[in-house]
C-alpha cells in the first residue's frame, strides 16, 4: 500500500472513529507504528488530525484556509460550540457552521461533497450523527443564532417531550434541510446572501 492510500485509509478510520491509537492503525493497515507516524506527520500539519498521547484525534479546527475557526462558514457569525455543526468534506476539509440552521443550508449547498456531518445534542451536548439526528423548529426558546433557530436532538422522544413545554416542529434531517431552504426563500436573514 502507498503512502497516499494508507493515509486515505486513515482518514476513514478516524472519520469513523474520531479517536484511535497509532497501535491500532497499525494493525488495521498492517504497517509499523513508524510507519503510521510518517504517514500522519502531513495529516497533522494540514489540521486534519490532533495529535494526542498514544493516538490522534479528529480536528476540531476549521481547515480551510480561506476561513476563520471560530466563524461560521456561512454566515460568518461567531460560532458558538453549544450548537456548531462540523461537516466533513470528500476534499479533507472541514467545515464548521454556527448551528443547524446554516449547518443544513450548508449541507444543501454542497450536496454529494459531504462525507459526513456532526452536531451537539441540545440537550445533553454529546456529538451526534446529523443525519440521524431530530431537528426542532419554531421553538418559543430562543437561542440568539440564525433564523428559523433549529435545534438538534439525538432521539425523536426528547424533541418530541421539548416541543410539548416550548412549541414547535420536529422534522427528520431530510426534512429539515427542505424546510430550512423553503422558509428562507424570500425571506430575509443573516443568510439571505447565500440564496
Amino acid at each position: 500500500m502507498l503512502p497516499l492510500e494508507r493515509q486515505n485509509r486513515i482518514k476513514e478510520l478516524i472519520l469513523e472513529r474520531h479517536n484511535i491509537k497509532i497501535s491500532e492503525l497499525s494493525k488495521e493497515i498492517g504497517v509499523s507504528e513508524m510507519t503510521i507516524h510518517r504517514d500522519l506527520k502531513p495529516l497533522i500539519e494540514e489540521g486534519f488530525v490532533l495529535k494526542t498521547f498514544g493516538g490522534i484525534t479528529l480536528s476540531n479546527k476549521n481547515t480551510s484556509k480561506n476561513t476563520v475557526s471560530d466563524e461560521c462558514v456561512f454566515c460568518n457569525r461567531k460560532v458558538n460550540e453549544r450548537l456548531a455543526y462540523r461537516l466533513f468534506l470528500s476534499n479533507n476539509r472541514i467545515e464548521v457552521a454556527c448551528c443547524a440552521h446554516c449547518g443544513l443550508l450548508r449541507t444543501r449547498q454542497l450536496e454529494d461533497q459531504v462525507i459526513q456531518a456532526i452536531c451537539p445534542d441540545f440537550l445533553r451536548q454529546t456529538t451526534i450523527s446529523a443525519s440521524s439526528a431530530w431537528y426542532v423548529m419554531d421553538t418559543s426558546i430562543q437561542m440568539g443564532c440564525c433564523q428559523p433557530q433549529v435545534l438538534t436532538f439525538e432521539w425523536k422522544e426528547h424533541a418530541d417531550k421539548f416541543i410539548k413545554g416550548f412549541e414547535g416542529n420536529v422534522y427528520s434531517f431530510s426534512e429539515a434541510m427542505e424546510v430550512v431552504f423553503q422558509k428562507m426563500n424570500g425571506i430575509g436573514s443573516c443568510c439571505s446572501k447565500h440564496q
